[in-house]
Parts: structure tokens; C-alpha cells; sequence
């Protein structure tokens, strides 16, 4: 028997199967079997997109400079952390 390939889907492939069960009212059953999926898998996209959802409204009061700038804070952190393992 043949060992069957992984899929990759992609965040905007992602996001278009999620958004027709949200907003079309697709049911999952219907949209595991279009796209070949397991429900588990959906579900687990699905969970992560509510899981990082509140990110999404913090980031839209903040500039884009401010992003930046905390992002780089977070890695200047990181490898702060880093630097005192060593």
C-alpha cells in the first residue's frame, strides 16, 4: 500500500475553509469531505484561530512602529535570556 503524502495548507487556504463555516454557515461535515480534511484538524485550525483572536484587536489600536518596536523589545529580551544561560 502506498504511504498517502501530507497536505499543506496554506494561512489564506486556512482562513477561506474556516471563514465558509463562520459566515456561509457551511457545516463542517460538508467542508471536511470538499477538502479532504479530518474533523480534528479543522477544529484544531479553528481553536487557533479563537485562541489568538484578542491578539488581533490589541494589535489594531497600535501603530505599526509601535508593533515594531516591541517586537524587537521581546527579542533583545530573548537573547538577553540567552546571553545569561551562557
Amino acid at each position: 500500500m502506498k504511504k498517502q503524502e501530507r497536505r499543506h495548507f496554506t494561512p489564506e487556504q486556512k482562513s477561506k475553509i474556516l471563514r465558509e463555516h463562520h459566515l456561509d454557515k457551511v457545516p463542517v461535515s460538508d467542508l471536511c469531505e470538499k477538502y479532504k480534511l479530518q474533523p480534528s484538524v479543522f477544529y484544531g485550525w479553528q481553536r487557533a484561530l479563537f485562541e489568538r483572536a484578542p491578539q488581533v484587536f490589541v494589535e489594531s489600536r497600535t501603530t505599526p512602529a509601535e508593533t515594531v518596536k516591541r517586537e524587537l523589545g521581546e527579542k533583545v529580551e530573548h537573547l538577553e535570556a540567552k546571553l545569561v544561560k551562557k
